[in-house]
């Protein structure tokens, strides 16, 4: 078992180290295709401007993210010629409003989508989307890479954050590829429920399941210690020294997450260490 068609969306030549060579590192060690989908974007929102203007701001929006997606493409496939991997790269433009349909076509028959991490200091308003995209209309895990991450061609110790959900399920079975693969896996339960089937056992049957594809597992209970739990796994992240965490993404809407936050949004924010996600 093992992802054999991976895909990066790359929009910005600052961004766009830290997910190429992880998904050089993995077309690598599993012998897979790396795809690149090389965007230039129009960030303009013409309905905001005066009459008359349109026209001029159009075009001068569609030639910069014509250059912008040409400087992409060329620092793409230096990257992934000098590579050794099979790979492929395509250039195109898209109105950041509509960036999500055109990355959801390609993530659509792509078994991971790896992508920088869409918070911090330079990035561009476009990463949130295109990770949702994948995800949400694509229907394809995502594997997020921090900028500081070392690129990983098999993880040796692995986190899963554990809260019983359907989404949860969905990553840890679209992960395990890479749990087969790991050294050790930890299924981490925060604050495990103290009334319900397993109360007794928290993560047991996971622990089961995932032992009958051969993963080596350990269950770690730990206390709610910290208001969110982003913190909490990602210091027991560091404390174990993980290599790469699962978990589902986005238990709430996309909107609440988006206003008030919410453990997808707080992890995507200060993971130290490539985040795998799935909804």
């Amino acid at each position: 078992m093992a992802y054999k068609s991976l895909l990066t969306v790359v929009t910005d030549t600052e961004q766009s180290e830290p997910a190429l060579s992880q998904m050089v590192a993995l077309a690598n060690a599993q012998d897979a295709h790396a795809e690149a989908l090389c965007l230039g974007v129009d960030r303009s929102q013409t309905g905001y401007y005066y009459a008359g203007a349109n026209a001029l701001i159009l075009q001068e929006t569609l030639s910069r993210a014509n250059t912008e997606a040409e400087e992409v493409l060329a620092q793409t496939q230096d990257r992934l010629g000098k590579s050794g991997v099979r790979w492929s790269a395509e250039s195109g433009v898209a109105q950041i409003a509509d960036i999500g349909r055109h990355v959801a076509h390609r993530a659509r028959f792509s078994d991971l989508v790896i992508l920088p991490q869409p918070y911090g200091e330079h990035c561009g308003a476009e990463a949130e989307p295109i990770i949702e995209a994948a995800m949400f209309e694509g229907h394809a895990p995502v594997l997020v890479t921090p900028d500081n991450a070392e690129p990983f061609a098999r993880p040796g110790t692995i986190l899963i954050g554990w809260n019983e959900s359907v989404e949860a399920m969905r990553a840890i079975r679209r992960a395990l590829p890479f749990l087969i693969q790991a050294d050790l896996v930890r299924i981490v339960v925060i604050d495990p429920p103290r009334h319900g089937p397993d109360r007794s056992d928290p993560g047991g049957l996971l622990s089961q399941m995932l032992a009958r594809h051969g993963v080596k597992c350990e269950i770690d209970v730990l206390s709610k210690t910290m208001t969110r739990v982003s913190d909490i796994l990602n210091r027991h992240a560091s404390d174990s020294e993980a290599d790469m965490i699962v978990m589902g993404a986005y238990g709430h809407s996309r909107f609440r997450e988006a206003i008030l936050g919410g453990a997808t949004r707080n992890m995507l924010e200060q993971a130290s260490v490539p985040v795998f996600l799935a909804h």
